[in-house]
């Protein structure tokens, strides 16, 4: 990629590669990050705000650091293990949306993780997928055709993101994209960091069906940036009943509701 490119078109992937390097430092200079990133000390700042905007760094004096406790947030894996059994079930009762040959595309996420392992054993279809941990469980299912969304890793969610990923996801389609979130509500759908909503619009796009994967937990949960409102999700596969203005939400926008 060209230092113009990065400069006018890559402002995600540059707030992806700041908060890469925010997390191995806990502390950044905007001097540093301009150097770092081959863009100007003012472009540096235009990206740290609307990090801050959605809560993901604190701008300090000459820089900027993580929020409190932000260096410990979960990892994937301490994810993974958060109401597995929920996921479990969430999974198994989404794979069931899926015929033989079927093209699908299946986000990061934990719980999109287990969608993967929930597939069936009959599948023998294509996965669209930017999630590495998807990836790995599709290398024990030969029959599978896998594309592999590259770009640029995000540790947090073990997936890739950025315009590497997008070039490619904008040449396919999909029947069904199975979708993570970290939180939602009756206004919608939302993620915990603005550099995931690229390849999820993307994906969404080129998707006839958009199926979100959801277990209970993530009504209590809170996060800054919406993905999308419930206009937008086809169906929401959970394992607990609705409270009612979320279900009064779903009803209104014709949202198909499976509840594992």
């Amino acid at each position: 990629m060209t230092t113009e490119s990065l400069r006018y078109d890559g402002a995600p992937q540059r707030r992806t590669s700041i908060m890469s390097a925010l997390r191995r430092a806990g502390f950044l200079s905007v001097a540093e990050l301009s150097e770092q990133l081959n863009v100007s000390q003012m472009t540096v700042r235009r990206d740290l705000r609307r990090l801050a905007g959605s809560g993901e760094v604190v701008l300090v004096h000459g820089g900027v650091s993580l929020p409190p406790g932000g260096a410990a947030a979960p990892g994937f894996s301490s994810r993974a293990l958060a109401r597995s059994g929920a996921k479990a079930a969430i999974a198994a009762a989404a794979a069931r949306l899926v015929r033989p040959g079927d093209t699908i595309g299946v986000d990061s996420g934990t719980t999109a993780a287990e969608l993967a392992h929930a597939l069936p054993a009959e599948f023998d279809g294509c996965v669209l997928t930017h999630s590495v941990p998807v990836l790995a469980q599709m290398l024990s299912r030969p029959r599978v055709r896998v594309i592999g969304i590259g770009g640029e890793l995000l540790h947090d969610n073990q997936a890739m993101v950025g315009f590497a990923a997008l070039d490619l996801v904008r040449r396919m389609r999909v029947r069904l994209l199975f979708l993570g979130a970290s939180a939602f509500d009756e206004r919608g759908v939302y993620a915990r960091s603005e550099v995931e909503l690229s390849a999820k619009h993307a994906l969404m796009e080129i998707a006839d069906e958009v199926v979100l994967l959801a277990d209970a937990s993530k009504l209590a949960a809170t996060a800054p940036v919406e993905i999308c409102g419930f206009d937008r999700i086809d169906t929401l596969v959970t394992d607990l009943p609705l409270p009612e203005a979320v279900a009064g939400a779903v009803r209104r926008t014709g949202t198909r509701v499976i509840t594992a």
